[in-house]
């Protein structure tokens, strides 16, 4: 696997997939074929769909800047293609084609170039599934995150610490930004006023879920409006780990070490899924995406309390199995309508796992390895309307002001 440092990536939104790996994407193509002197672009699939809404093709003109370069947004349909968010990018020397790559948007801002190796540094990671690397922790008496600490170098830790530093201040950014989120549908940000909506009367559970889905719409919102935010696995799911750990440092203490140890214990979760699965909303749905996120976030939590590994996995596991079949179906390509309330109902449902891992982890019979396999599986059946296309579900029925 590779290090954490590609799954938490500190960058501008809407979208890991569809802005940061076509940026990262053009980048290459651009700095490998220099002398070219125009260029053509096509995009396939849920980029060539969602393309305009997650501002795929600002992101790839922005890198041709000043360059003779023409954008396609060719077919939605996915069936021939090498993957669900694939784009073809040819360069032309004096009228003639010089060079032609197809380069695939695998994720988290991760890109794959057909038929060479990944452009990403080598594995840092030995082992590839939880049961393995369980059963190297239990046997060597060391916690998850210490087992990051081995493959990754002390390194990490500053790494990790700008990670925190980075999602804090999404939420902090988000706390304090009011208006209509750019796209048409007239969305409001609402993190504010879900901050500010206490009461006397105010439940401790009711106050924990209002101010965890606040911190949570902060994050979606920064995302949605291309604000700076951190995958986590991805743009779309970002909003999820930081609101539990930003929540729990508050009401607990807890130090900015630990947060990082919690940070380390989740992304080896994220890591799994993007290694053995998939992140990718049009890959896999929302599952892929969200799922993988709430697990993070339970994983983590459950690291702040210092819980046991079998505990760490069943609140993965859990978080997970309750997402699946999960859809993306973005209303106008914008990661909006249902993407930001998605990142709040999950990042509650984090907690629910922390809470039934605390008690009901002995009893657990799906690891966390089959419900990922099961995950891969699951997204793989779905419908391509219903794997960030937007053409199902409420993205296919929704009808907004001036459609």
């Amino acid at each position: 696997m590779k290090s954490l440092k590609y799954l938490y990536k500190i960058g501008r939104g809407p979208s890991s997939s569809h802005t940061m790996g076509p940026d990262k994407a053009a980048r290459y193509f651009k700095s490998t074929y220099r002398d070219a002197d125009s260029y053509m672009v096509t995009l396939y699939g849920s980029l060539s769909s969602t393309g305009k809404g997650h501002k795929t093709d600002e992101a790839i003109l922005d890198v041709f800047a000043g360059d003779n370069i023409e954008l396609v947004f060719g077919s939605w349909e996915t069936e021939n293609l090498p993957h669900e968010n694939t784009m073809e990018f040819i360069a032309y020397k004096d009228g003639n084609e010089i060079a032609r790559e197809r380069i695939m948007s695998v994720g988290g801002g991760q890109i794959v170039v057909e038929g060479k190796p990944e452009l990403d540094e080598e594995d840092v990671y030995d082992l590839r599934t939880f049961g393995q690397i369980a059963d190297y922790c239990n046997n060597h008496n060391i916690r998850l995150w210490e087992y990051v600490e081995k493959c990754e170098g002390e390194e990490i830790w500053a790494y990790l610490h700008e990670v925190w530093k980075a999602m804090k201040n999404a939420v902090n950014e988000g706390l304090s930004t009011r208006g209509v989120l750019d796209g048409g549908l007239g969305v409001e940000r609402k993190a504010q006023y879900l901050y500010n909506q206490s009461h006397i009367d105010e439940s401790e559970i009711t106050r924990e879920n209002r101010l965890v889905c606040a911190y949570a719409f902060a994050v979606s919102e920064q995302n949605a409006g291309g604000g700076v935010i951190v995958t986590a696995p991805t743009c779309g799911a970002c909003a999820v780990l930081p609101s539990v750990l930003k929540y729990m440092q508050d009401k607990k203490g807890f130090s900015d070490d630990d947060i990082c140890r919690a940070l380390a214990v989740g992304g080896l979760v994220g890591n799994l899924v993007k290694t053995n699965a998939s992140i990718s909303g049009a890959e896999c749905g929302c599952q892929a995406e969200i799922g993988t996120a709430c697990s993070m976030a339970a994983a983590a939590l459950c690291e702040l309390f210092k819980m046991g590994i079998g505990q760490i996995e069943y609140a993965a596991e859990v978080a997970m199995e309750h997402m699946l079949g999960l859809t993306c179906d973005p209303v106008c390509g914008l990661v909006q309508i249902p993407c930001i309330e998605r990142n709040a109902v999950a990042a509650m449902r984090a907690i629910n796992a922390l809470s039934l891992a605390n008690f009901l982890s002995t009893t657990r019979k799906i690891s966390f390895d089959t419900v990922v396999e099961t995950m891969y599986k699951t997204g793989k059946d779905l419908n391509a309307m219903y794997r960030e296309t937007s053409q199902g579900g409420l993205a296919a029925t929704y009808m907004h002001p001036g459609s």
